[in-house]
């Protein structure tokens, strides 16, 4: 199903989004807080997109009237109602000279809990609690309320209401001097968000909503009632439970880009990082502590929680940094995830990441030029590898939902068809399992599997079609397991294949896997470190899982400084051999040796490329390397 949205198409990476069961809560600095609320069943769910109506619930009991009874009044005293007060003969005439003006309110209860506002406070002139005698007592009653299951009943007290009692399926409630309990007040409304005053950041912390970085109070969030995520009322005098406003001080106006809930809770800023708490069980009104954790400050990117440490972007140079508590300085601390590739950062803007945790533990991002990223990101193994994955067109956004057998990766991609820009919903196809062979590979770009491509007389056929999103590409094909090369679709999405197909057939926009480590750098016990010496590499050993295909070649001097170096280089085939000679090579597991035909460079390295829609996946690489002397 459609809905409508008040966001355009550039504001949605710069959403903030929490989620509780089924409802996801939406901010955003240009727009009023949303929400997307999911009802049905599995199949038939419902979605709706609305603007969240704050303090929202029943309507106040109207019509409250206030009665009471003297214990003393003689059969000449009667109520007289128009007054609010007893016309008393003389016996009981010392002690309603002690009447004072005595208050009742009532409010309404719905079946979740949800208290409305209090009536009007209904007032009459009777003696102070304190002074009743045996036999006082006062009547409250009320007009039902549509909807309440019971009804809260509240009493004066040196200016403040307190609960005396509850009525439940009644509009009935006697007071025999019940003591008001000043820790339950009524409640009275309070908007932070009103004149378009929009928060940017949202989460749930501690049973609230937390909501902060709004445009009159960028440095301030606020907290709604324990449990009453929609709630904002106040209590008279304030409750442990009630909304809270809180607003960080520092040596600058720090914005509130993101806040997450971490234990304690983290709260991002424009200048630092700082964590929110209590000296209790959890923050209230009057018991918020903030210590500031880091002065790096962040963007508005919303942050990822990565098992014990959370990852935010740095709020100069789209570097990526991590939080983790570190034991020695007894706070939290981290390190700049990008100094290993900082090229692929700076000069740019992440648009949106994800974390992809099965497999590999990858954190998937979106520059602002369309370029894929990925980080994996191992923090227990000390594991920070970056990688770049381009295609032709545009990644928009991204995502991670849960699979059966591991996280799935979605992506909307901007690709040009026939000469206009189109958005694809597309996912990244699960990795090869361990009982698949070739046939069942998948590695190609925006690719389809056509299954069973045989023709209309049960004969293998060497037309395929169903490529129609690829019409006039140039595409890879896997022809149950042989790579084909490339092919051009046709106009109808067909493909001429070499051979007839009698099974599965991957067609694909084709890219090269190219996998090159740095120049091996050590340090010898007569001359020192290896940098700047002139090396050359002998016998290299490469290690394949469930592999085939793929080529090596060796960089030149000066290949170090350029990103695609790789490009122009001299490949040589990787040499797999069949398990029985006449048959085609299988997935191969196990060692091959090379020998790269490197000369007496400064920064000579080894280049790995598969161009092949086949598997090509590497454990580890051992080389033998001659240093010769510096230049």
């Amino acid at each position: 199903m459609a809905i409508s949205s008040p966001y355009s198409i550039t504001e949605v990476p710069e959403i903030s989004y929490a989620q509780v069961g089924d409802i996801v809560y939406l901010a955003h600095e240009n727009h009023p807080l949303y929400k997307i609320t999911r009802s049905g069943n599995v199949g038939s769910y419902c979605w709706e997109l609305t603007n969240v109506a704050l303090n929202q619930s029943l309507t106040c009991p109207i019509n409250v009237q206030v009665t009471p009874t003297c214990g003393m009044v003689c059969g000449c005293c009667d109520w007289n109602s128009s007054a609010g007060c007893y016309n008393c003969c003389y016996c009981c005439e010392y002690t309603m000279n002690l009447c004072s003006c005595l208050g009742y309110k009532v409010s309404a209860v719905d079946c979740d809990g949800i208290e409305s506002l209090p009536s009007s406070a209904r007032c009459i002139m009777f003696r102070y609690p304190t002074d009743w005698v045996a036999g006082d007592h006062v009547t409250v009653s009320w007009s039902a309320v549509s909807g309440a299951c019971e009804y809260n009943i509240y009493r004066d007290s040196a200016g403040y209401y307190g609960l005396i009692g509850v009525a439940c399926g009644c509009t009935r409630f006697v007071d025999e001097n019940y003591e008001p309990d000043m820790t339950v007040t009524p409640k009275e409304d309070w908007n932070p968000f009103e004149s378009d005053n929009n928060p940017c950041s949202v989460t749930f912390h501690h049973q609230r909503l937390t909501i902060g970085g709004t445009k009159d109070a960028p440095s301030s969030f606020y907290m709604s009632r324990t449990g009453d995520f929609e709630s904002f009322r106040k209590s008279r005098p304030l409750q442990d439970d009630d909304p809270i406003e809180y607003m960080v001080s520092s040596n600058a106006v720090d914005d509130i880009h993101w806040l997450v809930s971490f234990g304690s809770l983290f709260l991002g800023t424009s200048g630092a990082e700082y964590t929110a708490d209590s000296s209790g069980a959890a923050i209230t009104p009057s018991d918020v502590r903030i210590n500031t954790q880091s002065y790096w400050g962040s963007k508005n990117l919303k942050p990822l929680i990565i098992g014990s440490a959370i990852l935010h972007e740095q709020r100069l140079g789209s570097h990526i940094r991590e939080i983790a508590y570190n034991w020695e300085i007894d706070g939290y601390a981290g390190n700049d995830l990008s100094l290993l590739a900082p090229e692929l950062v700076e000069g740019h803007k992440i648009v949106q990441w994800t974390f992809q945790q099965s497999p590999g533990s990858n954190i998937w991002i979106v520059r602002d030029d369309g370029v894929l990223l990925c980080l994996t990101y191992m923090r227990e193994q000390n594991i920070y590898a970056w990688s770049k994955h381009t295609t032709k067109g545009r990644v928009i956004s991204v995502c991670v939902l849960c699979g059966e057998s591991e996280d799935i990766l979605w992506l909307v991609v901007a690709r040009q068809v026939g000469g206009e820009e189109k958005y694809f919903l597309e996912r990244m196809h699960l990795r090869l399992q361990e009982d698949e062979e070739a046939e069942d590979s998948f590695y190609v770009d925006s690719g389809v599997v056509l299954e069973n491509a045989i023709s209309t007389d049960q004969t293998p056929s060497t037309t395929v079609c169903g490529a129609c999103h690829l019409i006039g590409e140039n595409v890879s094909v896997l022809n149950v397991g042989s790579p084909e090369g490339e092919q051009t679709v046709g106009e109808n999405g067909s493909v001429e294949l070499q051979y007839a197909a009698s099974g599965k057939v991957v067609v694909g926009l084709p890219y090269d896997t190219v996998i090159s480590p740095l120049p091996l750098e050590t340090d010898t016990q007569q001359a020192g470190s290896t940098t700047g010496m002139h090396r050359a590499y002998g016998k290299t050993t490469i290690r394949f899982h469930r592999s085939l295909g793929g080529q090596y070649a060796t960089t030149k001097q000066g290949d170090l400084g350029r990103e695609d170096f790789w490009e122009d280089a001299e490949y040589y085939d990787i040499p797999y051999l069949p398990e029985y000679w006449g048959e085609p090579c299988k997935l191969f597991t196990g060692d091959i040796d090379v020998t790269l035909p490197s000369g007496q460079d400064t920064d000579t390295s080894i280049i790995l490329k598969q161009s092949q829609p086949l598997p090509f996946r590497i454990t580890s690489i051992t080389t033998n390397v001659d240093f010769g002397e510096a230049p």
